[in-house]
C-alpha cells in the first residue's frame, strides 16, 4: 500500500525549490539529502524517482530541492506531485498508543453500546490535532471525530474496530 508523505504545493523562488506540504511524522528522515522519493505526477500520473538535494523549513512548510529540477518552470511542472512510500517499508510502531494513518483507514467505528457509527475514511491532521473522518453507516455523510482518548477510548487494529464515547451532539447532523 502506498502512503503519501508529501505533496508539492507550488514552486518557491526562481531556482527550483518546491514548497512541500508534509504528510509524515518524520520529515527529517523522509526528505533528508540523498533520499530517493517516489513521486506520482499530478498531470500525467507518471511515477518517477526523485533524489533530495536539500530540505529546510520555511514558514511552517518544507522547502525541498530535488536533483535535476532547476528553475521555476521545472518546479512548477511538479505542482501537485505526491511523494509516497510503501507501507511494507515501515517498521512497526514501538508505541502501542500510536498508529499509522493507513492502519486506521477502513476500521469500523462503533459506540460503547456496539451501535455501528461508520467507517474511517481517512485521518486528518490539523493544527488542533488529529480527526477521524468517518463515513456514516446510516446516510454516508462525513462525521469528524477528534482522535483523543476521552472520545476514542479503544482502538483495535487487530479487530478492525474503533470504539468511541462521543459527547452529546458530536454525531448529530448539522
Amino acid at each position: 500500500m502506498e502512503l503519501v508523505v508529501g505533496r508539492v504545493a507550488k514552486s518557491h523562488g526562481v531556482r527550483g525549490e518546491l514548497v512541500v506540504e508534509v504528510r509524515t511524522d518524520e520529515p527529517e528522515a523522509r526528505f533528508a539529502p540523498g533520499v530517493t522519493l517516489r513521486g506520482r505526477l499530478a498531470r500525467s500520473k507518471e511515477v518517477r524517482d526523485f533524489t533530495v538535494e536539500s530540505a529546510r523549513e520555511h514558514s511552517g512548510r518544507l522547502l525541498v530541492v530535488l536533483a535535476g529540477v532547476v528553475g521555476r518552470e521545472a518546479a512548477d511542472a511538479l505542482r501537485g506531485t505526491l511523494f509516497f512510500i510503501d507501507s511494507a517499508d515501515l517498521p512497526p510502531s514501538a508505541d502501542p498508543e500510536e498508529y499509522y494513518d493507513h492502519e486506521l483507514e477502513g476500521l469500523t467505528v462503533q459506540l460503547t453500546d456496539s451501535t455501528v457509527v461508520g467507517t474511517v475514511r481517512e485521518v486528518l491532521h490539523s493544527a488542533a490535532g488529529e480527526l477521524l473522518s468517518v463515513t456514516a453507516a446510516e446516510d454516508g455523510r462525513e462525521i469528524l471525530i477528534p482522535f483523543v482518548t476521552a472520545i476514542v477510548p479503544t482502538v483495535s487494529v487487530r479487530e478492525k474496530l474503533i470504539v468511541i464515547d462521543p459527547p452529546e451532539g458530536l454525531l448529530d447532523p448539522e
